[in-house]
């Protein structure tokens, strides 16, 4: 046996150490903390108001670094939910405006308080980095390319636990039309694994710099720009059954600015009702002059063939709207006001579509939106199904401590069950109510009832001019592309706009003014992919989840 070599002999009297056996730390060292956080705010810069959208498409790299170099549990849960607590407080810090503005809290507080939300629902990210850093060491670094799946997952988890998918990762792309046309087969959901597919692909060259790794990522991000491609100039034949109509409707689109201060003086409602009724008689006589305009908040957005339909005799009906507001209408209660819209519908031939505080049963409120007909006669009521926690209702049980000290801001409201259609002529809209856009089941149930055009009523002066506005946006352009029907979004302050079939919005209105926007709308028959199967996407990438976590522990029972 040869002698072991001079360097590896110890000299006369010196000491040897002993081996370190602690292995690696448990914990993320500030190398880890700092590319998550990095990640985090690449993601955050991707979203309105910054708008930086295509850093979205290699914001997660250096997280993904993180969790290849230390594919160790502890590490990858902590990193991951640090990355979940940086990313939801820097998308939505503007959730302390209403506390601090309304809820007459000490700022400090207000956004102290934010932390403990945020930090709950940071760990659906913290559970899907631990679930890839599982699969990552027992598989290497050609498992980074599992994240799409388990990513996409734990979002659609997020929905179901929490009811809360704001700013999903896809909704980055939201006012880039040609990238969010896959969303017509797999929701929000395919955007976003599109979106992680292609980070998981850099990451997988970057990481491993091998031509196999070159080969695969390419393929990958060729695939990626086709189906993008493909997609994007395909949408108008989704479906041999998804056909336009010819437009048959005039909506009137008003958006009051009331303000969000209490209103108890009787006068100052009236004046306020006073406004929009003349906010709505004004265009629509600028659309009865054939869009010549006499002021300038109103807008009229329309093909002008349909002055030529009109002359040729085909009808064209027409509905104003009013948005959802902190005017609390109460129309079954209100005898003074059931009158001024029967009188406003009949002298003006329009149906008037409006917010309304209506009663439920067992001495309960609806949030709802009534739709009266040309005759002045009530015909439809929705009333809203997915309240706002904490606004509308209090998401606690009552036999928590405390649960019953606890008032929602703007009232306490029974859910409605029901998705009635708004009859308009020979149109059928289905409406849903502020926040109810961030809910992909609503808009898709309508659609499925048959509706032809969909309308989001809303009010987010109570959030002010912060990046709500437009992030809020972006929920109801999703549930345009996903069921290929216009979205009607009308605002009190803001952002009122059409948006077509495709995503792409019109004529938007501008934030904490008074205006009034004229739209010519063309309904669609039929429905996508996405609108008759639902989730079957994500709850594909989700299989697939289980199955890749299962291997892994299969290969480590094999193993021992």
């Amino acid at each position: 046996m040869s002698d072991p070599p001079a360097s590896d002999v110890p000299a006369a009297g010196a000491t040897v150490a002993p081996k370190d056996r602690r292995g690696p730390s448990r914990y993320p060292n500030a190398s880890d903390v700092f590319l998550a956080l990095s990640s985090a705010v690449l993601l955050i810069l991707s979203f309105p108001n910054f708008d930086l959208w295509f850093l979205a498409w290699v914001s997660l790299l250096p997280l993904f670094a993180v969790l290849h170099k230390r594919p160790t549990g502890s590490v990858a849960f902590i990193v991951g939910w640090l990355w979940g607590v940086v990313f939801f407080y820097g998308s939505c810090y503007w959730l302390t405006y209403s506390l601090i503005r309304y809820g007459h809290l000490p700022s400090w507080l207000a956004y102290s308080s934010l932390i403990i939300p945020v930090a709950l629902v940071s760990f659906f990210p913290a559970f899907a980095c631990l679930i890839l850093s599982k699969v990552l060491k027992r598989w290497g670094a050609v498992a980074i390319l599992a994240a799409p799946f388990v990513w996409i997952s734990f979002e659609w988890a997020r929905l179901g636990i929490t009811g809360q998918l704001w700013n999903a990762i896809g909704y980055s792309q939201a006012y880039v039309p040609t990238l969010i046309q896959s969303a017509r087969w797999g929701g929000v959901y395919a955007v976003g694994f599109m979106i992680v597919l292609a980070n998981a692909a850099l990451a997988f060259l970057f990481l491993e710099r091998s031509m196999r790794a070159l080969a695969s990522s390419t393929t990958i991000l060729i695939s990626l720009g086709m189906l993008v491609l493909v997609t994007g100039t395909s949408w108008r034949t989704d479906s041999a059954s998804v056909t336009s109509v010819a437009s048959n409707l005039i909506v009137v689109a008003i958006q009051p600015n009331v303000p969000m201060e209490p209103i108890s003086d009787p006068a100052i409602s009236k004046s306020l009702i006073d406004r929009h009724q003349a906010l709505s008689a004004e265009a629509l006589q600028s659309w009865d002059r054939s869009g010549q305009l006499d002021n300038e908040r109103v807008s009229v957005v329309m093909n002008r063939t349909e002055s030529e339909a009109l002359a040729a005799g085909r009808q064209i009906s027409r509905l104003v709207i009013w948005p959802e507001s902190p005017m609390n209408f109460t129309y079954g209660n209100d005898r003074e006001l059931r009158e001024v819209l029967a009188n406003f519908a009949q002298s003006h031939h329009t149906s008037v579509l409006f917010n309304s505080l209506e009663a439920a049963p067992q001495g309960g409120d609806y949030n709802s939106a009534l739709l009266i007909n040309e005759e002045g006669r009530l015909v439809a009521q929705y009333d809203k199904i997915r309240l706002m926690p904490f606004g509308e209702y209090v998401p606690l049980p009552p036999w928590m401590p405390g649960s019953s000290a606890i008032a929602p801001m703007v009232g306490g409201f029974t859910a409605g069950t029901k998705y009635p259609l708004m009859p308009v002529g020979k149109t059928r809209a289905g409406v849903f109510i502020c926040f109810e856009s961030a809910f992909p089941d609503i808009a898709r149930a309508f659609a499925n009832e048959g509706a032809g055009v969909l309308i989001n009523i809303s009010n987010d002066g109570y959030l002010g001019p912060t990046p709500v506005m437009r992030q809020h946006l972006a929920n109801a352009i999703f549930r345009a592309v996903e069921n290929n029907r216009p979205v009607l979004r009308v605002t009190n302050t803001g952002l009122t706009a059409y948006i077509d079939s495709r995503g792409a919005i019109k004529d938007v209105g501008p934030g904490f003014q008074s205006a009034a926007r004229v739209w010519s709308v063309r309904e669609v028959e039929g429905r996508t992919f996405y609108t008759r199967h639902g989730e079957v996407f994500v709850a594909f990438c989700a299989l697939v989840t289980l199955i890749a976590l299962a291997a892994t522990r299969f290969r480590r029972a094999a193993k021992n």
